[in-house]
């Protein structure tokens, strides 16, 4: 059964998608909502934590929450896969592999993975959805020896992360992104239902074992009024680097 204040946050959620609370405008007090919704301000303040953990809402202390965005955001302040990003919002992802095949490693791949060149790789198309609209297209190419354990998941399978994690062990411990923005090309476009040419926000990734080992690349295209991304950052800490484009 679904706690209420998942409930909460997502009737907040839903709100915040249809403009009930426009970009910039205040949400009630957590004494109003407590009173709308019949719980506790204990239960609002865990819902409003949720949105704000999202990067929807933004607070600080002694004031009203703002309504900061109207899409959906992914913080890179820890690794998730998409389909536990998705999980901890209440929306529900899914997964469709439209090709997958072994190919010998090419410079990149090498590069990337740490093989030697010609080393048999897996690479995946696989297209994403969230709530049952596309929105991610990945080309992911798995070093060679995780790729017999991939190659084995279901072709829906709508978390390939869970999936290697109960059948291997494999855990997913850090990943480098590039994020940058690239225009569709025809199959992008098609399977993302945008027009061609349409801006895509591309994520560049290399993710590694907890010993530095890489597991996969990929090439992730998001379909850019699905999904944003945030990187929340401080005079201490910077989790931000900027680098030229190339």
């Amino acid at each position: 059964m679904t706690a209420r204040h998942e409930q909460i946050a997502a009737e907040l959620r839903r709100a915040i998608q249809r403009e009930e609370y426009a970009v910039g405008s205040r949400l009630p007090t957590e004494t109003e909502l407590a009173t709308q919704y019949g719980v506790s301000r204990g239960t609002v303040r865990q819902a409003v934590a949720a949105l704000t953990a999202e990067g929807l809402i933004g607070s600080r202390q002694g004031a009203r929450r703002v309504v900061l965005a109207r899409g959906r955001s992914q913080s890179f302040a820890e690794l998730r896969s998409f389909a536990q990003w998705a999980q901890a919002m209440g929306r529900t992802a899914t997964g469709h592999v439209i090709s997958q095949q072994y190919h010998p490693a090419t410079a990149e791949d090498a590069t990337r993975l740490q093989l030697p060149p010609g080393t048999p790789v897996l690479g995946v198309l696989r297209l994403r959805g969230l709530d049952g609209e596309p929105v991610l297209v990945e080309r992911s190419v798995y070093a060679d020896w995780i790729s017999p354990a991939v190659a084995a998941i279901d072709p829906d399978c709508a978390s390939v992360t869970q999936r290697l994690y109960d059948d291997t062990g494999l855990v997913f411990a850090h990943g480098e992104h590039v994020i940058d923005a690239i225009a569709a090309g025809a199959r992008d476009a098609a399977l993302l239902a945008v027009r061609r040419t349409s801006p895509l926000l591309r994520v560049r990734r290399v993710t590694t074992t907890h010993d530095g080992r890489p597991v996969e690349w990929s090439d992730d295209r998001y379909r850019p009024d699905a999904v944003s991304f945030t990187v929340h950052n401080a005079i201490g800490h910077n989790a931000l680097v900027r680098t030229t484009a190339g």
